[in-house]
């Protein structure tokens, strides 16, 4: 008999018969339901919890010996004990004075085993089903972890999954359970087709949507994986794609995915109707807040006239005045935009609405779907909490810092009525996915180094803690090593400040003449100022080993004899960083800027003394939207000025092959006259450069290969060491430059890039690289 038909059989017995009392010489009688209301027990008798126990039994009844009860006490009962999955059957009744429950245990798990699994493993499934070992055996709940074990499959592209369960009895009770996996052969995408779009070609919608053409390597990247909730997402991100470029007026008519069995390969096809491209009309603000007027709200409006219509525009506004009104003593305020279309000049005027909305409270946040992420994690990206007013921008800020954290592969925040008209429920559905990294990266420096490697893992929310750690280690032909590890907490003491810590150590080689030993230490706690921009402040302390290994010091210059003869040299500093951040995209930025400015001071004990200040900014557009041309521009500059006597040659700044491509790391700048012509470093560095990175011809938009050309130029001058006696060339601010092609993937390996880069103005005694080649891995 199943649990439902024991409970519904209890409930009726215990309707026909609530309870009985003495009557005469022992005589028993049963009493109504109604008399039943104000009956009183005074002892519970519990019979058949030999292993749970009685007392147990006892602990999950609403009746207690001495005070009156109802039959929905008796109900409330029955279900409770129901409820903890210990017993497949429950009798309740009264005899005289007596409470008799009679329950019938269920079997207890052993031990939960899978069998055929070989792309999940035990411990991740061990995690997705809910019967563990030592619990109660449930047929109920065997049928949702069978679920629950296809969903997982699904997510991989094994939806022909089939699970199935054997049950070995061994006695007193107790059962091991083992679920029986047929994994099947993985899904596959064919093809996917868009109808109706003419504005935007079929690739590059392609390259919107995340869900991709199979290819192979599919197998790494699991974007070829077909689920509804993907087509769903995939759908959005369609529509908001046309919404930020004009096109308010576009539309999904239909997705479709058709499987065909012979293949395994589903074909999607997305039909949309595009509508009319708009423009922003007229845009006023209305106010009936007392105290705020439309005119001191309208300059925080970033809708403009005349400019592209883009939904993501109006949401800022939104989100700007909302907060402004908020901080003039209106937590309630609401924003309500109203769209005036112009179908004869085709534009959409916007009149932001700002009235006092109506007062409404969080009774709770409710999260769901994290297997591994901490509900605090996802809590603590909201501005309010449980009783605090409710605001709907705060809800839409938040699912923007969710999704930008990188940890969910898909968010989504809805309301439901609380238990009072004034009262809100935040239900938060969540995605976890994959958040480890690894990366490889390789260079090669002719007459030192030769090949070089690095390897890294990082891990972006450690132990679902929303913790940052990565540990690198590298090397070198000629024996350099590198080894490195961070760590971040994201809201140190509970505040939103990022604290965390970054070690470093390094051993090097520079042409049989000395060996280099770096080992570094910085302490760094960021602190967001709005949403764009952030500031840093570290405290930086690096110790430097100078070592000659017994060789000739007069094979070295005058300045790096001085650096080997007094070695080791300690730097402590304190340093203070601005970061503004506007990307649309941190893998393939396309809009926006990223910029950082830089003061650091040194001092504060060890070798140096000195006062530095650099910064770099670099600015994304798309050049052509539907050709997906990206361009880019940048430009960087430091000075340093030193409070002693000379500046150390490690205290003044050197460029990489990174600033200035086609040269080789220190490979322009200031250097001692002669034959070891040892790089010095300068005071003074400017640098610039000019980008366009566009879809390789020849291959699929969804393959993500790119080719990019690009011009580099850049000086670095200006000398503060003690040359002691020794001359110096390449003082001057002699600008170099150089232009080059690069190919981009973005692979599912991570970022891999190759630049070929041919100087067209340098000195004779630079030192140059042609090649360039780096890759940066994810999983």
């Amino acid at each position: 008999m199943k649990a439902g038909s024991k409970f519904l059989n209890a409930v009726s017995a215990v309707a026909l018969s609530a309870g009985v009392v003495a009557s005469g010489a022992g005589a028993v009688t049963f009493v109504s339901a109604t008399a039943a209301e104000a009956a009183v027990i005074q002892r519970i008798d519990v019979r058949g919890a030999s292993r749970v126990g009685a007392e147990a039994v006892r602990s999950n009844l609403t009746i207690t010996p001495g005070k009156s009860f109802s039959n929905t006490d008796i109900d409330n009962s029955v279900k409770q004990l129901y409820g903890t999955g210990y017993f497949s059957d429950v009798k309740i009744s009264v005899s005289g004075g007596t409470l008799v429950v009679n329950v019938q245990e269920a079997q207890l798990v052993n031990q939960v085993v899978f069998n055929g699994n070989r792309k999940i493993k035990d411990d991740k499934l061990a995690t997705i089903v809910q019967t563990h070992a030592a619990g109660p055996y449930s047929d109920t709940q065997i049928q949702s972890d069978i679920q629950a074990i296809k969903d997982a499959y699904a997510a991989t592209g094994r939806s022909e999954v089939e699970v199935t369960t054997q049950v070995v009895p061994l006695g007193e009770g107790r059962v091991n359970l083992a679920f029986v996996i047929n994994e099947g052969d993985r899904t596959k995408i064919d093809s996917i087709n868009f109808v109706g779009n003419n504005a935007y070609s079929a690739g590059r919608l392609a390259a919107v949507i995340n869900t991709k053409r199979s290819n192979f390597l599919s197998f790494l990247t699991r974007k070829d994986v077909y689920n509804e909730d993907k087509l769903h997402a995939d759908e959005e991100a369609l529509r908001q794609f046309y919404y930020n470029r004009g096109y308010a007026d576009m539309r999904i008519v239909s997705s479709d995915a058709s499987f065909d069995e012979a293949t395994n390969k589903y074909t999607l096809t997305f039909n949309i109707e595009e509508g009319q491209r708009y423009d922003f009309g007229p845009v006023t603000v209305q106010s009936t807040v007392e105290g705020v007027g439309s005119d001191q709200l309208l300059p925080l409006v970033r809708t403009k006239e005349g400019h592209v219509y883009s939904a993501k525009e109006v949401q800022k506004s939104i989100e700007a005045i909302s907060d402004q009104v908020a901080s003039a003593g209106y937590p309630f305020a609401r924003v309500t935009p109203r769209g005036n279309r112009d179908l004869n000049n085709n534009t959409i005027g916007v009149e932001y609405l700002v009235d006092q909305g109506e007062r409404a409270y969080v009774e709770r946040i409710e999260i769901r779907g994290n297997s591994r992420t901490r509900d605090y994690v996802i809590r603590r990206e909201f501005d309010m909490s449980e009783g605090d007013a409710f605001n709907q921008q705060m809800i839409t800020k938040a699912k923007r810092r969710l999704e930008a954290l990188g940890y969910f592969s898909s968010v989504n925040i809805s309301t439901q009525p609380g238990s009072s008209p004034d009262r809100v429920v935040v239900v938060v559905d969540v995605q976890d996915q994959s958040t480890g990294s690894f990366g490889v990266g390789a260079g090669y420096a002719a007459g030192g180094d030769g090949l070089l490697l690095e390897a890294s893992i990082e891990e972006k929310n450690f132990l679902g803690r929303g913790q940052y750690i990565r540990i690198s280690a590298g090397g070198g032909q000629e024996g350099s090593r590198a080894y490195g590890v961070s760590f971040t907490e994201p809201y140190f003491l509970g505040y939103r400040l990022a604290a965390g810590f970054d070690v470093n150590h390094s051993e090097t080689s520079s042409n049989d003449n000395y060996d280099y030993e770096e080992t570094s230490v910085v302490l760094r706690v960021t602190a967001p100022i709005t949403e764009d921009l952030a500031t840093t402040f570290r405290y930086n302390y690096k110790q430097m080993k100078y070592d000659a290994d017994n060789s000739d010091l007069s094979d070295l210059s005058a300045p790096y004899q001085h650096l080997v003869e007094d070695s080791p040299w300690t730097r402590s500093s304190v340093s203070q960083t601005l970061t503004y951040n506007t990307l649309d995209d941190t893998v393939l930025p396309r809009e926006g800027i990223y910029a950082t400015a830089t003061q650091e001071i040194a001092g504060l004990g060890g070798d140096s003394q000195f006062y530095k200040i650099y910064g770099k900014a670099r600015y994304y557009h798309l050049l052509a939207d539907d050709a997906d041309i990206i361009g880019s521009v940048s430009a960087s500059a430091g000075y340093v000025v030193g409070f002693g006597e000379h500046l150390n040659v490690f205290d003044q700044f050197t460029l990489t092959n990174g600033d200035i491509r086609g040269f080789e790391n220190k490979g322009i700048g200031p250097r001692v006259r002669g034959d070891n012509d040892d790089p010095l470093g300068g005071t003074t560095y400017f640098t610039a450069s000019a980008e366009a990175t566009f879809p390789m011809p020849g291959f699929p938009r969804d393959f993500n290969l790119r080719g990019a050309v690009f011009a580099d130029a850049g000086t670095l001058f200006g000398n503060d060491v003690d040359l002691r006696g020794d001359g110096i060339e390449g003082e001057d601010a002699s600008l170099r430059a150089s232009v080059g092609v690069g190919v981009v993937w973005q692979s599912p390996f991570g970022s891999l890039r190759l630049d070929y880069a041919i100087p067209v103005l340098k000195e004779d005694f630079d030192k140059t690289q042609n090649f360039k080649f780096g890759i940066n891995n994810q999983f």
